[in-house]
């Protein structure tokens, strides 16, 4: 969920009746990021009346604005190595280190750490799982744009990783058979087949490997796309609404919540017969007042849009997706006019400064990779990751019935969202079938 404004209230979708007769199951989905808006498509497929709450003033406009733009099935490898660890020690000295950490301890990122590192033992088979949940959370994205009609600049013509030296290389064929333990279909590439791959790659490679069932699109316009889709269908947004507390009430929970920035004034009270979780980084303040412990952490990545406003500039930017596994970047060609680069990892708290020092790298890399882009017309932004210790996401039921969670994913928001939002909607339905609407009689 995003910060709060200061401005007016105003709702992109009609603001729900609070007094309205309960005739279905209705659903409170807390956040109207990427994991929101699938969650709630989910819900209203199945028959549920739904009502997400967000405080900023439209959907979509934290960490699922301006991300890396892959839906990457080969980016499915869990982060928990000892060798992460020991390079994040190493970095931690380079303020445009890929992996930054600031030294300030706090408990929870010291506890988040502690946890990340217990585990490294599940490594293998979280990896696997992960690659799993993104092939079926591919299906069933491409599934929802193609039957909303949903335009958000796909491109379906794979993802090539590149590596610079045999060691890399060799690291990556081991990962590699966890992908495909996984189902994934990849393999590798020589530096010539690179080339032909993707002939506007400037820079010299030992290797690398091509994921063609991988894919990239604006996540903005996508999320945006379905949250239009999810109104048609009935689904009610109260967008600029800081939500404050859940509490049980009147045989469901009481979501209570005030127009963003209001500091005086009643507070509105949603009634719903169950809350689903998808804050993104909020999800821990809310899981600890609903009793849950879900120790989400912020982990902030940046990106730069570059606009590609001249024909030479156009030709000169890749159409496939590309990942630098040294340098931790990945770009993604939205439309004819836009490239996105993206990358580092940041655990900096809810800092979400753009800094300087981050944003340079990813300009550079783009020089250095593709000379004949123009930098000169480079949009910057930061969002917060929200992020689990094992890296997967937390989908299902709580401790309390009626609460339910879908959050975590990490850098793999827009990748595993078809997937969970379809887990944590047969989740409610196994516990709450939703109702038939009851119309009055005819006279």
């Amino acid at each position: 969920m995003g910060r709060a404004t200061g401005r007016p209230h105003r709702a992109a979708f009609p603001r729900p009746d609070v007094s309205e007769s309960r005739t279905m199951t209705h659903i409170a989905v807390i956040g109207a990021g990427i994991t929101g808006v699938t969650t709630a498509y989910a819900l209203a497929q199945r028959g549920y009346r739904v009502t997400v709450l967000d405080r900023q003033r439209y959907a979509a406009m934290e960490t699922s604005f301006a991300n890396g733009g892959q839906l990457s099935a080969c980016n499915a490898e869990v982060w928990n190595k000892l060798s992460t660890v020991v390079q994040g020690l190493r970095w931690m000295l380079r303020r445009d280190a890929p992996l930054l950490m600031n030294p300030k301890p706090s408990w929870h990122k010291l506890s988040w750490m502690a946890e990340f590192v217990r585990e490294i033992a599940h490594y293998r088979a979280n990896t696997v799982e992960t690659v799993r949940l993104a092939l079926k959370a591919r299906e069933a994205l491409f599934a929802m744009a193609e039957a909303e009609g949903i335009e958000f600049d796909l491109k379906t013509r794979g993802i090539l990783h590149f590596y610079r030296d045999r060691a890399s290389f060799e690291k990556a064929t081991a990962v590699n058979a966890l992908l495909r333990e996984g189902g994934l279909e990849r393999y590798a590439v020589t530096p010539e087949e690179i080339r032909a791959i993707e002939p506007t790659l400037a820079g010299r490679y030992h290797g690398g490997y091509f994921t063609p069932s991988d894919a990239t699109g604006d996540i903005h316009k996508f999320t945006r796309g379905l949250a239009s889709a999810c109104a048609r269908k009935g689904v009610r947004f109260v967008q600029d609404a800081s939500v404050e507390t859940i509490a049980p009430g009147e045989g469901g929970y009481a979501v209570r919540w005030r127009d963003a920035g209001q500091t005086a004034g009643d507070a509105r009270v949603l009634r719903a017969d169950a809350v689903v979780i998808c804050a993104g980084c909020a999800s821990r303040h809310f899981a600890a007042m609903l009793g849950d412990r879900v120790n989400v952490y912020p982990v902030k990545g940046y990106s730069i849009t570059v606009n590609l406003l001249t024909p030479e500039a156009q030709a000169a930017a890749p159409e496939v997706s590309i990942l630098d596994e040294a340098a931790k970047i990945v770009t993604s060609r939205l439309g004819g006019e836009r490239l996105r680069v993206a990358g580092t990892a940041e655990f900096n708290g809810f800092n979400r400064d753009i800094r300087h020092d981050r944003i340079q790298p990813l300009v550079d890399w783009t020089r250095e990779q593709f000379p004949l882009v123009d930098t000169d017309r480079v949009v910057a932004w930061s969002g917060l990751r929200p992020m689990l210790p094992n890296m997967l996401p937390k989908v299902g039921r709580g401790r309390r019935p009626g609460i339910f969670y879908n959050t975590g994913h990490g850098h793999l928001g827009w990748t595993l969202s078809g997937a969970t939002a379809e887990l944590v909607a047969g989740a409610i339905a196994a516990e709450h079938a939703p109702e038939p609407m009851v119309l009055p009689l005819a006279a």
